[in-house]
Order: C-alpha cells, then structure tokens, then sequence
C-alpha cells in the first residue's frame, strides 16, 4: 500500500498538488488550515489519519519520534529533510515513496 502524507507548513505549499497529479495521496497542512499548530498537534493529526508526516524542522522531528519510541506509541513514519529547493525535494521524496511502502514506514524515520 502506498504511503500517503501529511505534509507540515514549512515545506513547498505546492509539493502536495504535484505528488497527487503523480497519483500520490498527499495533503499540505496549509490546504487544511492546519498552520500555526505545535509539532506535537500536526503530528498527532497524521497518526490520526494514518500518514506519514513529512517536515524540514529536523530537530524537532527528530525528538518527537524518540518520544514516541520511548512511550511505544505508534505513528506512520516521520520524514525528515533540510531545506530543499522545490525540484530536489520532490526528486527525493518521489525516489523514497517508490521504494517504500506505509508498512514499512509505520513508526519509522527517515531521513530524505
């Protein structure tokens, strides 16, 4: 089954259309009026819809998977990346969904 995704608010307002017009499930929290909201809270929504949460903020992502490891909560695969011009992210990101699946990602991260 193919990853679906949750994209955060610092990442292209525009990478979530491209990866839908390429027949991938992806929404932008801007297209749900979701910004402004704690890192905690959007990851919470993605695990709640059952997607993988795709983010620049590193750091941050990087100790709410740990967190979630050390509490045994589950979530849907957390992937990280520094900030990317638009072409790049999409070229490593289409590259990673079509090697990976929601299974494999589920309580995964990874680093784009």
């Amino acid at each position: 089954m193919k990853i679906e995704l949750f994209i955060d608010e610092d990442v292209h307002s525009g990478l979530a259309h491209a990866l839908r017009k390429r027949g991938y499930d992806a929404i932008h929290a801007q297209e749900l009026e979701r910004k402004g909201r704690s890192d905690s809270d959007q990851l919470l929504f993605a695990i709640q819809q059952e997607r993988c949460f795709f983010t620049f903020n590193v750091k941050d992502f990087v100790i709410l998977h740990s967190k979630h490891v050390k509490s045994m909560q589950e979530h849907w695969g957390i992937i990280v990346s520094k900030q990317l011009p638009f072409k790049e992210t999409m070229s490593k990101l289409l590259r990673l969904l079509q090697h990976t699946d929601k299974e494999t990602m589920k309580n995964r991260l990874e680093f784009l």
